[in-house]
């Protein structure tokens, strides 16, 4: 299982780089995934992602509090709403479906929203 563990954990640090460089996917969910395979797996990768210069912190608010930056928050559903208008107005989706997608991104957004902050 640590193999497991540390090759998910390798997988989920290259999507969440990705993510860096694409603006439609994001990084932090990756990374935290990735502290948490690593956590199972690898002290010394975990301790490494934990003190990373960039994405370090924001892994610890998380890990201590489940806190979320104020300005994480704005740009997460800036983009949720940018998205849905992109959905909305490009696909002219069915109505069950505008409702669906809207549901998983009122979920969502609730959740980032009531996090507490930093």
């Amino acid at each position: 299982m640590r193999l497991l563990y540390l090759c998910l954990g390798w997988l989920m640090v290259a999507t969440g780089i990705v993510g860096a460089f694409l603006p439609v996917l994001p990084t932090t969910p990756f990374l935290l995934l990735a502290l948490w395979c690593f956590s199972r797996s690898s002290p010394t990768l975990e301790a490494w992602l934990l003190s990373h210069a960039r994405f370090g912190p924001s892994l610890r608010r998380w890990r201590e509090r489940g806190a979320i930056a104020r300005h994480a928050k704005i740009a997460a559903l800036s983009a949720m709403t940018v998205s849905y208008a992109a959905f909305w107005f490009l696909s002219e989706p069915p109505p069950l479906r505008a409702t669906i997608v809207a549901a998983v991104m009122l979920g969502s957004a609730l959740f980032i929203a009531t996090r507490p902050e930093s």
